[in-house]
């Protein structure tokens, strides 16, 4: 909602998907997004919940939950063409992969987003912190056309967009942190309360140094101390932010956990590295995730 009501205020040509209150809200009102860099309104906005709808495109940004994914393959033939970008912006480090084996044609890329917001209402995004911005890259073919125009097309909307020369690595950097996630959701705290007690910052770090040593062994080129980089920013999040992992978890809904802690257990395991810190969070979370896909 966020970057696709920036890309709207500046004039490109921007069609959302969205359901149910949200679609209705947005048909009604337009999009509204509150942020620290200004708030803002887009209306009309062009919006649908079939995405036969939304025609042609060039450049398909995916902002559905990891695990939503699979279900509008099929559904996505129908807008790309050969040369259209699709970046998926999900938190974990499999989309790029399932979107490969599932597309007949565009060129898919890999990529992430680090923005820290939530919708607060039906219809209305709030932003609460950190520089949003955009990472892509190649994924498993090389691309040359369009790389220049699409990284312009972020900078005109005012998004901080870089075109990584590993994105692998990029992906890798933030799934490191992101699963910290869990953590928040099992001890029921903020970023700000986990570092801040000394037994679960031991834990936030266990669990990133796992992910590290199962990204090492698996190839991706990562930096030594990707972990105290990770931590870092940890402690520069506000002290109430919190992920969307966690607070589906909090909620009782379906979360991405099968895509972040249950991915690190199942890649330690093909990979040899043990894993102990992220399979109790993932066995912990797993009961009232099963519990949320019932409902």
């Amino acid at each position: 909602g966020y970057f696709g009501g920036r890309l709207a205020q500046a004039g490109h040509d921007v069609r959302f998907l969205a359901r149910g209150s949200n679609l209705e809200a947005i048909r009604a009102k337009g999009l509204q997004v509150k942020s620290p860099l200004g708030d803002f309104c887009i209306y009309p906005a062009t919006v649908t919940d079939t995405i036969a709808e939304l025609g042609t495109v060039d450049l398909v940004l995916i902002c559905l939950k990891a695990w939503q994914v699979a279900d509008i393959l099929n559904d996505l033939h129908q807008i790309v063409h050969k040369d259209t970008w699709i970046i998926p912006l999900q938190n974990g480090v499999q989309i790029p992969n399932e979107l490969h084996e599932g597309m007949k044609q565009g060129i898919v890329l890999g990529g992430l987003c680090r923005i820290f917001s939530m919708l607060e209402a039906p219809g209305v995004v709030y932003h609460k912190g950190i520089e949003p911005t955009i990472i892509y890259g190649e994924w498993l073919r090389p691309v040359s056309i369009k790389k220049e125009e699409v990284l312009q097309v972020f900078r005109s909307a005012n998004i901080t967009a870089r075109f990584s020369d590993d994105i692998r690595v990029d992906m890798w950097n933030k799934f490191i942190g992101i699963c910290t996630s869990g953590l928040l959701a099992v001890t029921r705290t903020t970023y700000g309360e986990c570092r801040e007690l000394p037994q679960t910052r031991i834990l936030m770090t266990e669990l990133m140094q796992e992910i590290r040593d199962v990204g090492m062994q698996a190839g991706i080129h990562l930096k030594p101390d990707v972990v105290e980089r990770c931590m870092e920013a940890i402690d520069a999040y506000p002290h109430s932010a919190t992920s969307s992992l966690t607070r589906d978890v909090w909620e009782g809904k379906p979360s991405e956990i099968e895509y972040q802690n249950g991915s690190v257990v199942r890649l330690g395991l093909q990979y040899g590295v043990p894993t102990p810190v992220n399979a109790f969070i993932y066995h912990c979370i797993l009961p009232m995730e099963q519990k949320a896909r019932q409902k």
